[in-house]
């Protein structure tokens, strides 16, 4: 039931608070496709002629309705689900960092303070190039954003002030997915078109920056389109692709896509696909992915090569989730594929999380699912506090709460919820 006042709804045991926008439907797939559809900004003046953008970039976004841009919100915190709703806009990353949460959304940065429920909304008003935001995380003392389009943007968070790096700093691109830090010191950023390492970190010295492309490794980058970034032992940098997966390490280059074992086949997964609108029909760019790697006769959203999703647990172990072709498990040697028929709620991975128990968190198309120590998944959805069933992000807090996000909205579970999934 909806607050006709726009305020608090409570609804199964659940406070809804809208923060930073009004509350409105989506369409799953489409939700995702923000995160690769949204808006390829180009720097410069606000009245400057709009330029032509790059061939298979994505386009222009609609102009949506203005959102509350600073605030607090009023509810009762003893309860077990929390829903935050942020509009329509999709909760592409999460990032708890002690008592303030960053959310990354298609429709700007929001800040939410756990202790005192103030929340502030950052978007190009604020000095962003691009209010769609993919990665949020830290780079020093600073909060670092990847954008769609507006290259990566650091902020200072006692002064507010944003500095953005982009092409003409050396960014392989303005469409930027993930940030890494290594723990030599190289910052590591996916983008659109290849993978940069900034030698040292030292992002102010053009010298410094590299640029990884599938041409110049020789094929040894699958594909530029580089979507996740994750470091593993000894230093090797592991690179999620829509090629496939990519490993780094002292200038050598490795990767491993669907012929090597990566994903499951289609005939596994086939009954089990809930997307009937396959990307590539209009798409030329997914198009001939497809054709690449010998799925152009697949006529939904399944491309095991595509990988959405990338950790490396504490045991070096890589995992990959994929676009329709489920979780991969990779040891260095073999990939071990996990489905619905293995228990995950979908076969569409977009989000894979290890908190702070190393703990393997999975968020799918159909329901959030954690790797038991046994093998099993035990899965949440709706009925276990999650805004949607679709999950796209997530952190957990350094109480054990969870903080889960989905097209519209953000989950905070509290953490003696997570005993009693299934």
């Amino acid at each position: 039931m909806t607050d006709p006042g726009g305020g608090m709804v409570v609804k199964q045991s659940a406070v809804v608070i809208a923060v930073a926008g009004v509350a409105l439907a989506g369409a799953v797939t489409a939700a995702y496709l923000l995160g690769r559809q949204s808006a390829h900004v180009v720097p410069g003046a606000a009245n400057a002629a709009p330029k032509p953008m790059p061939v298979q970039h994505p386009p222009l976004p609609k102009a949506g309705k203005e959102a509350a841009r600073e605030g607090k919100v009023e509810f009762d915190k003893s309860r077990q689900f929390v829903h935050y709703r942020v509009g329509a806009k999709n909760v592409k990353r999460i990032y708890a960092d002690g008592d303030t949460l960053w959310v990354g959304t298609s429709g700007g940065l929001i800040r939410y303070n756990t202790q005192s429920d103030e929340f502030k909304l950052f978007d190009v008003k604020s000095g962003l190039l691009s209010n769609g935001v993919f990665h949020v995380g830290r780079l020093g003392d600073r909060i670092v954003l990847g954008t769609y389009g507006g290259g990566m943007a650091l902020m200072d968070p006692r002064t507010e002030a944003w500095e953005t790096y982009n092409i003409p700093e050396g960014l392989g691109d303005a469409f930027v997915y993930d940030v890494l830090q290594a723990s030599n010191g190289d910052v590591w950023i996916a983008t659109w078109s290849g993978a940069n390492r900034v030698r040292r970190g030292e992002l102010k010295i053009r010298g410094r920056w590299d640029l990884y492309t599938v041409e110049n490794t020789r094929g040894g980058l699958p594909n530029d389109w580089v979507y996740g970034l994750a470091e593993g032992r000894d230093g090797v940098i592991w690179m999620a692709t829509e090629g496939g997966l990519a490993r780094y390490k002292d200038g050598a280059w490795t990767n491993w896509n669907h012929a090597k074992g990566l994903g499951a086949d289609y005939e596994i997964v086939r009954g089990d696909i809930q997307y009937k609108s396959d990307p590539s029909k209009v798409s030329q760019h997914h198009a001939k992915q497809k054709e690449e790697m010998g799925l152009q006769n697949v006529d939904v959203a399944y491309n095991p090569n595509y990988i959405v999703s990338l950790v490396v647990d504490r045991d070096g172990v890589v995992w990959a989730g994929t676009w329709g072709g489920g979780l991969a498990r990779f040891d260095g040697t073999k990939f071990t594929n996990y489905t619905v028929a293995n228990g995950l709620p979908g076969n569409h991975v977009f989000m894979l999380h290890l908190d702070r128990q190393g703990s393997l968190w999975i968020g799918t198309n159909n329901g959030l699912a954690r790797r038991m120590p046994d093998g099993t998944f035990s899965v949440m959805n709706t009925h276990d506090g999650l805004f949607a069933d679709a999950v796209f992000s997530m952190d957990t807090g350094a109480d054990g709460t969870l903080w889960v996000g989905s097209y519209g909205g953000v989950a905070r579970i509290r953490g003696a919820a997570t005993k009693d999934t299934r």
